[in-house]
């Protein structure tokens, strides 16, 4: 039988609040975080933005990193030493390490190009991550666009399925860039109001950052340590249709496809799930698509479904991560995170969870949820789904 796999630690950074704490203030309030470029040296103003909002110097304040590190490593730093402090450690002796980012340092390039930073490779923003908490007995790097984070949990957990590890960090750093902005600009992808996920008038996305890292762990060690478990891993699931370099397929094939491999690992029908964070980008493609692959795993029944990119714009490589830490907020504390931005209906898209609906409202002022879908889509129809559940 594969183990259990539990979740002992969590750590996050975002737009919306630096720990779990101000992020569950953040969700519950629907506060979000997008807003005008602040600390970003860029012509390209005129896109809104989800930025953490601390500047490099109070980053490396916080975490006791030097200052000169990339963003990326500063986000990763800060969001992992929540997560290594919440499940017992202070370093990672014997832990290994799995990020995900795909702008690493891009960052500091930009600041001396046409010189090339020396931790411009997003490898070196990992390696600098595991190093400031003492070094890691290996580390890896996954990028793979938006489903990097929750493909490295997907390995991670792969690492304690097969016997080669009892615990591991996993998670995804991604900062900022001129390089992001100019990207996602020169694909008209980006709204220059608050983005829509699912709205009939969506034009398009918000670029955010941050960081998100969970500590995962078997169900052996995590009792031998005496840890508490904040939530299950019960299933997980990675496709690529391969439609399209940047677009995804009318009928959503790659993300049905890993959400029904998530659903099939778990033992789970789709009526057991309680709630989607879907990937709700705000773009016409994404939602409609992503819509198609919800429609066609539940049917008339989708559960309630709401995309938080909307609070903290899209976090690119780290987006997985973050949103699964607001999962499993979301199991632990009852609730839903409400749709923000949310007006008009399109019958392309799934109707999406507002908060506060009746139907959905528990007589004790929580949901009994049990078990929810994480979606991340990436680049190319690199799809990855997780399901968490209550512990």
């Amino acid at each position: 039988m594969d183990p259990v796999l539990h979740i002992t630690g969590a750590g996050v950074v975002s737009a919306i609040g630096c720990g779990q704490a101000e992020s569950l203030d953040a969700l519950r309030r629907g506060r979000s975080g997008i807003g005008p470029v602040r600390y970003l040296e860029t012509a390209c103003r005129d896109f809104p933005v989800g930025e953490v909002a601390l500047s490099n110097a109070e980053l490396a304040a916080r975490t006791g990193a030097p200052s000169d590190l990339c963003r990326t490593s500063l986000l990763g730093i800060l969001a992992l030493q929540e997560a290594l402090a919440q499940a017992g450690f202070g370093s990672l002796e014997g832990i290994p390490l799995i990020g995900g980012t795909t702008v690493g340092g891009m960052d500091l390039t930009e600041q001396v190009f046409p010189a090339y930073s020396r931790l411009h490779d997003c490898g070196a923003s990992t390696d600098a991550i595991a190093a400031h908490f003492g070094g890691a007995p290996w580390a890896t790097t996954l990028s793979t666009a938006c489903s990097s984070a929750l493909n490295a949990v997907i390995f991670g957990a792969n690492l304690i399925r097969s016997g080669q590890a009892d615990i591991v960090a996993v998670g995804g750093s991604e900062c900022l860039s001129d390089f992001h902005l100019h990207g996602f600009g020169s694909l008209m992808i980006l709204d220059k109001e608050p983005c829509r996920p699912f709205d009939a008038t969506r034009a398009g996305l918000n670029l955010g950052e941050g960081a998100a890292f969970l500590i995962l762990e078997s169900e052996t060690s995590m009792k031998r340590r005496g840890a508490r478990s904040l939530g299950i891993l019960s299933g997980f699931g990675n496709a690529c249709d391969a439609f399209h370099q940047t677009a995804s397929s009318e009928n959503g094939e790659g993300a049905y496809l890993a959400m029904r491999k998530a659903l099939a690992m778990a033992g789970l029908r789709p009526g057991d799930v309680g709630y989607v964070n879907a990937h709700g980008t705000g773009t016409p493609n994404n939602d409609a698509s992503e819509s198609a692959a919800l429609r066609r795993i539940f049917g008339e029944a989708v559960p309630p479904v709401s995309s938080t990119k909307a609070l903290t714009g899209h976090t690119t490589s780290a987006c997985g991560t973050i949103e699964a830490v607001f999962c499993l907020l979301a199991l632990q504390e009852g609730f839903i995170p409400g749709q923000a931005n949310w007006h008009q209906a399109d019958p392309a898209c799934i109707t999406p969870y507002r908060g506060g609906e009746e139907a959905f409202q528990a007589p004790t002022g929580r949901l009994p949820l049990k078990h929810v879908l994480c979606n991340a889509f990436g680049f190319g129809g690199n799809d990855s789904s997780i399901l968490l559940s209550h512990a």
